[in-house]
């Protein structure tokens, strides 16, 4: 079995990494943060010209077609260059949504080819998360209500902002009353969807974590060259190449279990939610290490506004805990891991 990824995903991802590189530069990103909305729609539009907001949108509404295991290679060049949550919310959590919908259904006729070709903007609010990323921004909502999804224009919500330790986050919280016009699946249905919602919002959060802890490994990697102590980089220090190769540990370890709870997520594993939140421990445990590595290696500088560590380290820190905090994450595990002690079978709890 071959579990390499193709040349199209790999390209892909390469045409990607080649365009961020130049568009998302931190300079840049930081002009952008500090605007009142913290979001370039000329940005918005060249990525969208790039084909990545179609990535996931079935090729009947005018997108690619890929799945989630390239999107785990994407959610890494994401988080790489700090690109705010609503790309990814949009293009890869509410299209798993709406792609679940009947091909007839009307929302999902009007919003997918839309998704595809960037000019819609979504939010995204689950019982996970308190607060919603960019729902002040948003032009609809996808939110829910007991077991139902609804789609919901911002004209009939409420937001009030919240502010987050993260420069690229416009969190709010929502107020809305649900309604029958707005409810486009509810029962079995809906619970479904609530679950699709969860599992690719969490192994989003997951590929991003990794990507930024790529970019604080290679951020202090560059300073430990540069850096001088007795006449000597910091980098050939012992003490510190210790602190950047238990990092690069971290990553590479916690890759291939991503990229497992993708293909499962991809292939609609029963017990796909189990790998995603062993995904999601993994990556939150490789970024917590870069960044206390990280600092270690900068020292006190690393935490100031003008070093490019501290956008990409408050960011992996305000993560943790989107999409299910820790806790969260261990309790499907553990859950999982201990339930044929329940005599219920693998991934039951005497709660289901």
């Amino acid at each position: 079995m071959d579990f390499t990824f193709n040349d199209d995903q790999l390209a892909f991802r390469e045409a990607i990494s080649r365009f961020l590189m130049t568009e998302a530069a931190p300079e840049m990103l930081r002009e952008i943060w500090e605007t009142d909305p913290g979001r370039s729609r000329d940005l918005r539009n060249a990525i969208a010209a790039q084909g990545l907001t179609a990535l996931s949108v079935p090729e009947a509404e005018g997108g690619l077609g890929m799945d989630d295991v390239t999107w785990a290679l994407m959610t890494q060049e994401l988080g790489y260059y700090a690109i705010p949550d609503s790309l990814a919310d949009t293009a890869y959590v509410a299209c798993g949504v709406l792609s679940g919908l009947p091909v007839t259904h009307p929302v999902r006729a009007e919003l997918l080819p839309r998704i595809a070709d960037g000019s819609l903007r979504l939010a995204i609010g689950h019982p996970v998360n308190r607060l919603v990323s960019d729902a002040a921004l948003a032009e609809v909502l996808i939110l829910t209500n007991a077991d139902e999804i609804h789609v919901v224009p911002r004209a009939q919500v409420d937001v009030q902002a919240q502010s987050s330790i993260d420069a690229s986050r416009r969190l709010g919280r929502v107020s809305w009353a649900p309604s029958s016009a707005t409810c486009v699946a509810q029962g079995e249905q809906g619970r479904t969807l609530q679950a699709r919602m969860l599992d690719r919002g969490a192994l989003s959060v997951a590929g991003q974590l990794l990507g930024l802890a790529q970019r604080m490994l290679d951020l202090s990697v560059d300073y430990a060259a540069q850096r001088k102590q007795f006449g000597k980089p910091i980098g050939s220090f012992q003490a510190v190449k210790h602190h950047l190769a238990d990092v690069a540990r971290a990553i590479e370890q916690a890759k291939p279990v991503l990229y497992r709870a993708a293909h499962a997520v991809a292939r609609g594993d029963a017990n796909a939610g189990v790998w995603v939140s062993q995904a999601r421990l993994a990556a939150n445990e490789a970024s917590w290490l870069a960044a206390r590595k990280g600092i270690q290696v900068h020292g006190a500088m690393g935490y100031t506004w003008e070093v490019d560590l501290q956008m990409f380290m408050k960011r992996a820190w305000a993560l943790d805990a989107s999409w299910g905090d820790r806790g969260f994450h261990k309790n499907r595990v553990s859950d999982y891991l201990f339930a044929d002690a329940t005599g219920l079978g693998p991934g039951r709890t005497f709660e289901e």
